[in-house]
């Protein structure tokens, strides 16, 4: 803005430009630009260092610079009274309804003090200039409050598309999880529970990740559906499930396989530590409590296997079902591994 001031009075050759940079002549000229100076680097200064109040100094700053600058360009420009706009313009940034009503009155009241007290008196200016300016302000101020409403509006259509989005989006996942969970038992179904395992396992075969698969079923369940009805087997199937999901780990994963039988995928543990594992889970289900199921325990038979590079799903599930057939031949309510350094046959019972 300076240089530009300062190209137009060099290029105008009328004695008014000349003069406006003579001190002893262009005093207002000067003295503004000066103070557009302050002002603003005031404002400024106040930004970078109070953590208050900002919209205040940007405020004032722009009323203040507006009425200088309008000073500073009457002599020379015709309709400077549009830089008299910048306060309702900061307003408008601002998308302050308040603000800018305040910003507008004042604005008219204040250009009123000007008109009357020096341009009509000073510079003849005639009322009907004054009185299309103070309209000026007005279609302005209307028009700002119109921008700022609209924009209000835009908004709240893009918080409540915002909001339906979110409201499709859990939709979305409630379903998901609808399609990925059993509804009895509330652990992973078993379509899940091969899509994780699928992919747990290509991470062993590239990655060496530690995997160790533990497949279980509840002792003697069809003598509990048969003497206590369904309803009492469906009572046992959720809190034995409620127990699993309770003590694997953050790194596991627990399914309901079908029927009353389960499965659990251990990762990121050692074969101890996954037997050790099964071993809790085994022990914590047999201390259950079911009064409703004539007060006697329930138990459940593991088959555990560690997985080896180069077995594969097939093989893993047939050694982890040959250890739990194992399991229950053998007595039930026990773990059963298979081996790992001989035939497919060979298990080992830690009961």
């Amino acid at each position: 803005m300076l240089a530009v001031q300062l190209l137009f009075v060099l290029s105008d050759h009328s004695p008014e430009a000349k003069a406006s940079l003579i001190p002893s002549k262009g005093h207002l000229f000067i003295g503004c630009n000066i103070m557009i100076m302050v002002a603003m680097v005031t404002a400024e200064m106040w930004l970078r260092s109070a953590s208050q109040y900002h919209k205040q100094a940007v405020v004032v700053s722009g009323f203040v610079v507006s009425y200088l600058l309008y000073f500073v360009l009457e002599p020379f420009v015709d309709g400077a009274q549009m830089t008299l706009m910048m306060p309702i313009m900061t307003a408008l940034i601002y998308y302050d309804q308040k603000l800018l009503g305040y910003l507008g009155v004042f604005s008219l009241v204040f250009y009123g003090g000007v008109y009357f007290g020096l341009e009509r008196i000073l510079l003849n200016k005639p009322l009907l200039e004054f009185l299309m300016v103070e309209c000026v302000f007005i279609v302005f101020v209307v028009m700002a409050m119109a921008v700022i409403t609209r924009g209000r509006e835009v908004r709240e259509q893009m918080e409540q598309l915002t909001k339906s989005e979110q409201g499709l989006m859990v939709e979305r996942a409630i379903s998901d999880k609808l399609l990925k969970i059993d509804a009895l038992t509330g652990l992973y179904n078993h379509k899940t529970f091969h899509e994780y395992l699928d992919s747990l396992l290509e991470q062993c075969e590239s990655n060496g990740l530690r995997l160790q698969l533990a497949l279980f079923d509840i002792d003697n369940f069809k003598r509990v559906n048969d003497i206590y009805g369904h309803w009492v087997g469906d009572l046992v199937l959720k809190e034995v499930a409620a127990k699993v999901g309770g003590m694997i780990g953050l790194n596991d994963f627990a399914a309901r396989y079908g029927g009353e039988e389960f499965a659990v995928i251990f990762t990121d543990k050692s074969f101890h530590e996954a037997y050790s594992a099964a071993e809790q889970l085994r022990l914590s289900i047999s201390a259950m409590e079911h009064p409703y199921a004539g007060g006697k325990p329930i138990t459940v038979s593991i088959g555990l296997c560690d997985y080896q590079h180069g077995y594969g799903k097939e093989m893993l599930f047939r050694k982890t079902d040959h250890a739990l057939y194992t399991a229950k031949r053998s007595g039930k309510n026990t773990v059963v591994t298979a081996s790992t350094t001989f035939g497919d046959d060979n298990v080992r019972s830690f009961a």
